[in-house]
């Protein structure tokens, strides 16, 4: 797979994967409305550092793996496929999102809001853990770089293709942070929310057919 081909590949499904709400949009939208526009943007610096961990292991995995077997390699990157199609028919039975907010009502004053905060550090860690323990991301990550990487692919196309993940995790989630402290934006974010997830579960679908069919016809 041609190294440009394959890095639409991954900025598309990262992009598809981070704007379906899930526990790191919960982590940075409840951070946001719960402290501060800071905390926010501090909480997706932790999501991004965390995704770039997962990208880490995820290619130094593959590449022992393809260093074996490439027939075990083969069978993984069929089962990445369908962990794609499969998380992609979940997100289509998407319901609304409600984000319960730590000691405050979702119709408080947004001074009461603002009365405490939390520091960066917190803040980062929040965001990383949350990130990191979540054990869908190993099988994301996993799925998602058996579709893109082959034994030929050279170390620096792995490295550009998980920094990638993470850039694009990183910004989304600092939009998410900078949009949500804005708080006409609040309901109407979580109002639409399962279609969101709803439309971005048809693309994982489509993307996870398209890796299928693609490595069908190699």
């Amino acid at each position: 797979m041609a190294f440009f081909s394959a890095w639409l590949t991954v900025f598309a499904v990262s992009l598809v994967a981070v704007v379906t709400p899930g526990p790191d949009f919960a982590l940075t939208l409840r951070n946001s409305l719960a402290y501060s526009r800071r905390a926010g943007l501090y909480t997706a610096v932790g999501v991004g550092a965390g995704n770039l961990v997962h990208a880490t292991y995820s290619l130094v995995g593959i590449g022992a793996v393809v260093s074996q077997s490439i027939l075990l390699f083969n069978v993984l990157k069929w089962v990445g496929a369908a962990y794609l199609i499969y998380i992609g028919i979940k997100s289509l039975k998407a319901r609304r999102l409600a984000i319960p907010l730590q000691g405050h009502c979702m119709n408080a004053p947004e001074h009461a809001e603002q009365q405490r905060d939390i520091g960066r550090m917190a803040a980062f860690r929040i965001g990383f853990f949350g990130n990191l323990l979540n054990p869908k991301a190993t099988l994301f990550f996993l799925a998602l770089f058996t579709q893109v990487v082959q034994p030929s692919t050279p170390l620096l196309s792995q490295a550009i293709y998980g920094a990638t993940v993470a850039v694009v995790a990183l910004v989304w989630f600092a939009v998410v942070a900078v949009m949500i402290s804005q708080r006409i934006f609040k309901r109407y974010i979580l109002a639409i929310s399962h279609w969101l997830e709803r439309l971005t579960g048809v693309a994982l679908i489509a993307l996870g057919l398209r890796l299928a069919v693609a490595e069908a016809s190699e």
